[in-house]
């Protein structure tokens, strides 16, 4: 439970009791590479913790092509936030880019332990609200930046995760083709 407090502790402080009462509350898992938490179409009933590996989130369209909309390494949550708040069916995939070991919070006893303990109800507000900030942020950065721009932005934010994930996923986030990214890459490795 040490990596989920120490991310907890970067906004609000817990005394060992309020630690006891969450802890009873996670549940810990661990999953192979490649494996799926969530389909498009389940209701999303937990928030995720990565305490190692890495998740990502995504989506198919009508032909079959994969768009990575969120990458989750070790450290950070994730969850089809629509489906978890409105309890309706997601549009989300859930799946495992590395082995990982993942700590879920359920939705019912998040909202038991925001009743008992106010301040991480703080704790997830300041969460959902980075996580819009940098929706915006990625909204105009692919409205707006270059191809390489954006790959750039991307090993910025993701810099611990690029040996979890493949170019393929890398490309599908940044929005081109796989080919054009290792075109990209190959030409900035140029001397």
């Amino acid at each position: 439970m040490e990596a989920l407090f120490n991310n907890i502790s970067r906004y609000i402080q817990l005394t060992d009791e309020e630690q006891e009462l969450i802890s009873r509350r996670i549940v810990e898992k661990t999953f192979r590479r490649k494996q799926l938490l969530l389909q498009e179409g389940d209701i999303c009933k937990h928030s995720y913790f990565v305490k190692s590996g890495c998740l990502r989130g995504y989506t198919i369209d009508k032909d079959g092509t994969e768009h990575n909309i969120v990458f989750a390494p070790q450290g950070w949550w994730i969850a089809d936030m629509y489906s978890l708040i409105t309890a309706q069916p997601g549009q989300l995939f859930i799946e495992t880019t590395s082995n990982a070991t993942v700590q879920l919070l359920s939705r019912s006893d998040q909202e038991e332990l925001f009743i008992l303990l106010p301040k991480l109800e703080r704790f997830f507000r300041i969460l959902t609200e980075n996580a819009l900030v940098s929706n915006q942020q990625r909204i105009i950065d692919n409205l707006s930046l270059s191809a390489q721009d954006r790959y750039q932005r991307f090993c910025e934010r993701y810099a611990g995760i690029l040996e979890h994930i493949s170019q393929k996923q890398i490309a599908s986030y940044i929005g081109v083709t796989p080919e054009f990214l290792s075109r990209m890459i190959a030409r900035k490795e140029e001397p």
